[in-house]
């Protein structure tokens, strides 16, 4: 179900963690990309996630970290909020990228800071450039990078788990690389359906058994994207809106 309207003390505790996180990018998001070292800013961007998620008075319980293969595989998660990227970096380990849309790197100092993360910026509107977006995937994926992904590609107000579009599953079976699929919950009611005003609460992440490819075959990515959907759809509460 969809979150109730917002509460004028609600409204107000929104308004304060927007103005204490703007602070909280604006000085760790330039620290971030000013230091040196890949790892060091991995890690420094996941603790800027957990300490969001806390001045957002959200809690944050990760289960089935041990499902998560070592080396490179693809993680794939359901999407349900803006808040789902910032979850994800605090949940997963700090050596995983992360798929974002094209815009995101037009955003000022934000998409410094993705670039300084080596995050994977894809086209979804221009083909030829989607196509090399997913080679260059492709490519990093084969050289033991571990990816996160949204394969939905975005999000909706209303609640529900919709397709799964075939990039992750195209990559993960094109590098023979296992996909662990995660289901996310309680990010819409902390803040979804397009709302930019946090609500407290809890925010579950759930690991899932890891699948493997079976092929390199259209129907053995179909096949591959419809068993990893399955398992989130189990898990994530929402309803199928495929």
């Amino acid at each position: 179900m969809a979150a109730p309207p917002r509460t004028p003390l609600q409204l107000l505790f929104g308004l304060w963690a927007w103005s204490a996180g703007f602070v909280f990018i604006l000085v760790l998001g330039t620290v971030i990309a000013a230091t040196p070292g890949l790892e060091r800013r991995r890690w420094l961007a996941r603790g800027t996630a957990r300490g969001l998620l806390r001045l957002a008075a959200l809690r944050l319980e990760v289960v089935g970290l041990e499902h998560i293969p070592p080396g490179a595989c693809v993680v794939i998660a359901n999407h349900a909020s803006y808040l789902d990227g910032v979850v994800l970096t605090a949940a997963l380990p700090p050596d995983f990228s992360f798929v974002i849309k094209r815009e995101a790197a037009r955003v000022p100092l934000l998409g410094l800071l993705l670039r300084r993360l080596r995050s994977h910026f894809v086209e979804r509107f221009d083909r030829d450039r989607a196509r090399a977006d997913a080679a260059r995937l492709m490519r990093s994926a084969a050289l033991g990078h571990p990816i996160g992904i949204f394969p939905e590609g975005t999000f909706i107000p209303e609640p529900g788990l919709r397709r799964f579009q075939r990039g992750a599953f195209v990559t993960a079976c094109r590098a023979e690389l296992p996909v662990v699929p995660l289901a996310i919950r309680g990010t819409r009611e902390a803040m979804g359906g397009g709302s930019m005003c946090p609500r407290p609460g809890r925010i579950e992440v759930e690991v899932l058994p890891v699948l493997r490819p079976e092929g390199r075959s259209a129907m053995a990515v179909a096949r591959l994207r419809d068993a990893a959907r399955a398992a989130v759809l189990a898990a994530c509460g929402e309803p199928d809106r495929a």
